[in-house]
């Protein structure tokens, strides 16, 4: 069963690239004493996560921020290179984390896993977004519609806020 509302966010470690390289975050780190809007994208610079769904997140930083949102943060089944890259090409370096899940292991502690290994992509995670307060998730919206950004969307979270 996924994560829901009122559970507090499983144990993992990301990878995040920092000036001095990689580095490993604990999700106390990221999540503890702090709200946080963190988003899961199927893949960074796949073609909907890249066009449709983080644009959104990077536009609206300063309105989070400005509901008490601590830290907007994007996380995916890929390795910190590649999401430094991605942070990078978004313009999103300095406003928004990037969570290197490379093996998936927060995706699977979620409950929010998409098997495209039919399609040669692996396992991944589901779009979705979710605000976590101090490491209880308050609010989880799931996208359940294939290629589409509505329920996850920046606008529809901030909405909720």
């Amino acid at each position: 069963m996924p994560i829901q509302p009122g559970d507090p966010i499983p144990e993992a470690n990301f990878t995040v690239m920092t000036q001095s390289g990689p580095e490993v975050r604990t999700a106390d780190q990221i999540f503890g004493g702090h709200k946080v809007v963190v988003i899961g994208v199927v893949g960074a610079f796949t073609p909907i996560c890249d066009q449709n769904h983080l644009p959104g997140f990077v536009d609206h930083v300063d309105q989070f921020k400005s509901h008490g949102i601590d830290t907007v943060a994007v996380t995916s089944v890929n390795d910190v290179f590649v999401m430094d890259a991605w942070a990078k090409h978004a313009g999103a370096g300095g406003k928004m984390i990037f969570l290197a899940d490379g093996n998936g292991d927060f995706a699977r502690a979620l409950g929010l896993t998409l098997d495209l290994t039919a399609r040669g992509l692996g396992v991944r995670s589901q779009r979705y977004a979710m605000l976590v307060d101090d490491g209880i998730v308050r609010k989880l919206n799931i996208e359940t519609a294939a290629g589409k950004v509505d329920a996850s969307s920046a606008e529809t979270l901030l909405a909720q806020l």
